[in-house]
């Protein structure tokens, strides 16, 4: 049966009006009270019926952040780019590179071991918002927008998700904004405060490029990676999560470039401890506590920095009326009590002159793992080499191999000197001179050297 077009319009009309009278009617003669109790009963019986079971992550609780939110933020981050059709990309100083995340009433779809989460974006102007207890709470007028995630998965793997999926999220999210976070050098501000902001520290030093013995970076690298890892070891053990490294060796030798790699590869900020500008104890004591986790503490040139006082004093030392550490007070700022009262760092001495220092400083505990950066072998020399010229394989390496075992020369000093004739077609042969010219006693001409060693073969 076919219709007129006016005759389709007239009768669109009819049930627009009458939807509209229905309307009306309710609003009048059945209260509002029965309506929402209605409405409010229809959700609760169809929500038992439902599989899905979805949990709603705020921004704050209450005035405080929302660690969950974070968390999610930073985790759905990652995966925005895979599954959704608009992101929001951001980066700030902090930030080593642009960061993407999940726009407003977007979803990301997730798989855990199996089980299909899905993830929804919300945002709400504020003053459209219908909790006004939250907004009051939050002192919202100050945001134009409330926002939540929601989480939803079939109600049977409820507690995989409560006791797996969301702690898994949080981890990950610990990782992932550990790895994006530009490392700060902060340096002491005034007497037992560290500089707060610190600047961001972009040494270009890894354990890629850093030219000290292969089979010693080696052994680094293992135990850093045993130390981010052995959270539960530290814990079952009773010890404080922490560890100390002393660097020592001939000035030049990689102490400081060793450090830098250190700090790249765990993403770890480095706090500059100058004992020459505390005055005191106490004011450690704040300098330790005032640390981060995560972060490396390095004292360099720990024998020459100040005259730290025997620790078997009975009273603080005194110079000139003013208090100054002691040797107790370094041994217990880094080791006693206080040295628990936070996670995951790594104390730094260095020093030139291990033989100056105190046996107390040295002891397992407090220098778990010393390290011995002596002058350059043949292996610290191919990393400058590759570094410095991109070779890895040449005829005079056998020669300089031979060289390196009779000079004492330190990786400075090569690099300095691959720095020179970096580009230069005789490069290496300028490198074997070098060590030659080392080898030989002072005063002595290289045509001088030769009738010696001529000499030498005749007898």
């Amino acid at each position: 049966m076919m219709f007129n077009r006016k005759s389709l319009l007239s009768a669109v009309a009819s049930v627009a009006a009458s939807a509209m009278l229905i309307r009306t009617i309710t609003n009048e003669f059945i209260p509002q009270e029965f309506v929402d109790f209605f409405q409010s009963g229809l959700h609760n019986l169809s929500s038992q019926f439902s599989t899905q079971l979805t949990v709603v992550i705020e921004e704050f609780r209450g005035k405080s952040k929302n660690q969950v939110f974070e968390a999610a933020e930073a985790y759905l981050g990652t995966k925005a780019t895979l599954s959704v059709q608009r992101v929001k990309a951001s980066k700030s100083e902090t930030d080593k590179e642009l960061s993407f995340g999940v726009d407003r009433d977007q979803e990301v779809n997730d798989d855990f071991e199996g089980v299909k989460v899905r993830w929804k974006f919300k945002c709400q102007h504020a003053e459209s918002s219908t909790n006004r207890d939250y907004l009051r709470d939050l002192n919202a007028s100050l945001r134009s927008e409330v926002r939540h995630y929601e989480l939803s998965f079939h109600k049977k793997h409820k507690e995989e998700i409560f006791n797996s999926y969301l702690p898994y999220v949080m981890e990950r999210a610990k990782a992932i904004k550990n790895e994006s976070r530009a490392v700060k050098l902060r340096t002491i501000e005034y007497r037992d405060h560290w500089n707060t902001e610190g600047v961001n520290f972009v040494h270009p030093m890894t354990f890629k490029t850093l030219a000290i013995d292969e089979e010693l970076k080696r052994d680094v690298v293992n135990d850093l990676d045993k130390f981010v890892k052995g959270k539960e070891f530290y814990k079952n053990t009773g010890k404080a999560w922490k560890r100390g490294y002393l660097l020592h060796g001939p000035p030049g030798t990689g102490k400081s470039s060793l450090i830098a790699a250190m700090s790249n590869y765990l993403n770890y900020d480095i706090y500059d401890l100058d004992l020459t500008v505390v005055e005191q104890n106490n004011e450690l004591k704040n300098l330790i506590l005032g640390m981060s986790n995560r972060s490396i503490l390095v004292i360099e040139d720990i024998d020459c920095t100040i005259k730290l006082q025997n620790r078997e004093e009975n009273k603080e030392a005194v110079n000139d009326g003013v208090k100054k550490v002691t040797l107790s007070g370094l041994l217990n700022a880094i080791d006693g009590l206080w040295s628990c009262c936070g996670e995951e760092r790594i104390i730094v001495f260095t020093t030139n002159h291990i033989e100056r220092l105190d046996p107390a400083l040295l002891r397992p505990g407090r220098m778990d793992m010393p390290l011995h950066l002596s002058y350059c072998n043949f292996s610290a020399f191919k990393q400058l080499a590759f570094n410095y010229l991109g070779i890895s394989q040449h005829k005079l390496f056998q020669e300089i191999e031979g060289l390196l075992r009779e000079v004492q020369v330190t990786a400075a000093e090569i690099a300095g000197e691959l720095t020179n004739i970096a580009g230069s077609k005789e490069c290496l042969q300028d490198i074997v001179k070098f060590l030659r010219d080392k080898k030989m006693p002072k005063g002595l001409t290289e045509t001088d050297q030769n009738v010696i060693q001529g000499g030498d073969e005749l007898k």
